[in-house]
């Protein structure tokens, strides 16, 4: 019997644990293949890819982003070979079960909640007497009646066989993000999420979980993202992950956790800052809503207030990276009230700040009560809202007018001076700023168009042009100063118009070389030659004193030079600042 578990991942980086779990508690009684796709593939060649492997028995891992195209697939894979089997799994069908029966003509059986011992049992009975009723945890078509068993007892974590260490992963692990399980179930009771229907936390063995990570990093794992729901539940436990990953880690691994920020307590935090290298740990930290009535709907407990000081000190300590989520359109929370949650989390400047919309998944609470809050969402995945009693389709567009330039201009990091200067001193608050950016980029037509990165500064400049022209004087100067601080070469053409003549470069130019201790001891340093020095380096005119604002961060306009110097032996940028008496002398 050939068996292939298999998926559709959103990127090719991302990597699919569950069907590796199967393939790990399948073996060694069967042999299970692994294939994985992702859902930009075309369902054509994925199609051929896989009858080309004679299976006998497909199984799907399937989600909220994959399963309208995994239907699409198996739909085909049924009319070319009738007799496959075809079983599903993963969280969205394991909830409105028969719902998928009805709907589903060519799947064979569904595979409810943890799948290790449900799926082998399954496989046990096709290759045997094909007594599908002892199986918990499976529904099925007998007779064109549907029969659902009940979800079996949880796993015991500890006898689950290691889904890492594959042969066929090894070449691969530096190449893609390795998910990593030490726990399953979350404590909390959000009424949005899935996680919310499974009372209680269950761990793995500590031990298997370090030789695992250990084995893993000597193979080449650069990403190993954590999916524990809430990875510092139990402070002990988190503190003695920690204290392993830093003492063991090897040079260039990053791990990535989902912490419940409001619970960790400041100790934790120093331990953090004083101890772990920079840039070992990433946290993921959602925050959804900062209006209290709205988080006591959806039973989410959140002190926010708390949950600022982890954020706060794991930012001052320069260390991890924070990501912090937002969800628009949970109840009682309109245009306003999501404005005032907006700019309460960005008050705290995350590195990344991701605005997500409701999505009313299978088997939550908040689906089976949505009445109860007048929302209508989309049908099928992934189930996005499209308004409720409060916020109409109006606002959300709106918000993902917010979300669209979020993304490029605050979490790709592009022009950090620039937008700290926008939201703090033009805007009356960040969520003006991005809503008034998102509107007229949106009313450009340049949503539905690709960007160069030239091209984003361009835009941003039309923008302010029409809607705050008086400020663009000081915000070109910083636009100039992000956008040349983040090139690795000498631009050939920069998007701006250059206003300094060329007699005024050489005759500075030679200046610096005659006298390279203007700029101070370490572009003295240096000792670039002419060479060099025309090649690799830049003049550039700003309509503010650079060298107070590094030194202060304070703007005081008046016309200044800097010289950029883009250093190839350490591939990084330098900014110098000219001093006046330099300009002067040059002349």
């Amino acid at each position: 019997m050939k068996i292939i578990a298999t998926t559709l991942n959103a990127k090719y980086i991302h990597t699919n644990l569950a069907i590796r779990y199967l393939k790990a508690y399948a073996e060694p009684e069967y042999k299970v293949d692994l294939v994985e796709y992702t859902i930009k593939d075309p369902v054509m060649n994925i199609v051929s890819d896989l009858i080309q492997k004679k299976p006998d028995v497909i199984g799907f891992s399937c989600y909220i982003w994959n399963i309208e195209e995994t239907i699409k697939v198996m739909s085909m894979l049924k009319k070319v070979n009738p007799e496959l089997i075809i079983v599903l799994g993963g969280p969205e069908v394991t909830y409105d079960v028969s719902y998928w029966l009805d709907r589903l003509c060519d799947v064979d059986f569904i595979v409810i909640g943890e799948g290790e011992i449900t799926f082998k049992q399954l496989l046990e009975q096709l290759d045997g007497d094909k007594d599908f009723s002892s199986i918990s945890g499976l529904a099925y078509r007998k007779d064109k009646e549907k029969k659902i068993s009940p979800q079996r007892n949880k796993v015991d974590l500890k006898e689950l066989p290691s889904p890492y260490r594959f042969a066929e992963d090894l070449s691969q692990l530096a190449k893609r993000v390795t998910y990593f399980e030490t726990s399953r179930g979350c404590p909390f009771s959000c009424q949005f999420c899935l996680s919310s229907i499974e009372v209680g936390v269950r761990y793995f063995d500590r031990e298997k979980v370090k030789d695992d990570i250990r084995f893993l990093m000597e193979n080449g794992a650069k990403t190993i993202k954590f999916v524990d729901r809430t990875f510092n539940i139990s402070r002990s436990y988190a503190m003695e992950m920690f204290r392993f990953l830093i003492d063991e880690h090897k040079p260039g691994t990053v791990f990535q956790f989902e912490i419940t920020a409001d619970i960790m307590r400041p100790e934790v935090i120093q331990f953090l800052n004083d101890e772990a290298p920079a840039g070992l740990f990433r946290f993921e930290i959602g925050v959804q809503s900062t209006n209290d009535a709205t988080n006591e709907l959806v039973m989410r407990k959140q002190n926010f207030a708390k949950l600022s000081r982890t954020v706060t000190m794991v930012k001052e300590g320069g260390k991890i990276d924070q990501h912090l989520d937002l969800i628009a359109g949970l109840p009682e929370e309109d245009y306003d009230s999501f404005k005032n949650t907006f700019n309460d989390v960005f008050a705290l400047r995350p590195e990344e700040l991701q605005l997500g919309f409701l999505k009313m998944l299978r088997g939550t609470g908040l689906r089976i009560r949505a009445k109860e809050h007048d929302y209508i969402f989309m049908d099928h995945a992934p189930y996005e809202i499209l308004g409720n009693n409060i916020l109409s389709f109006d606002d959300i567009i709106r918000i993902k007018q917010v979300e669209d330039v979020l993304e490029k201009f605050w979490n790709d990091h592009r022009m950090d001076t620039t937008v700290e200067h926008l939201v703090t001193n033009v805007f009356p608050t960040p969520f003006d700023f991005f809503q008034d950016f998102g509107s007229f980029w949106d009313k450009q037509g340049w949503a539905r168009i690709g960007h160069q990165l030239e091209d984003l500064y361009k835009r941003l400049y039309a923008f302010l042009e029409e809607s705050d022209p008086k400020s663009l004087t000081v915000v070109e100067s910083l636009m100039k100063y992000d956008y040349l601080l983040h090139q690795k070469f000498k631009p050939r053409k920069p998007w701006w118009q250059d206003k300094l003549s060329k007699q005024d470069r050489s005759s500075l130019y030679q200046h610096l070389l005659q006298s390279p201790e203007a700029l101070g001891e370490k572009f003295s340093a240096m000792k670039l030659n002419e060479k060099e020095l025309y090649k690799h380096t830049m003049l550039e005119s700003v309509s503010f004193d650079l060298s107070h604002y590094l030194k202060t961060g304070e703007i005081m306009e008046a016309e200044s030079y800097l010289l950029v110097y883009f250093n190839q032996s350490t591939n990084r940028t330098e900014v110098f600042p000219i001093p006046e008496s330099t300009i002067k002398n040059a002349s």
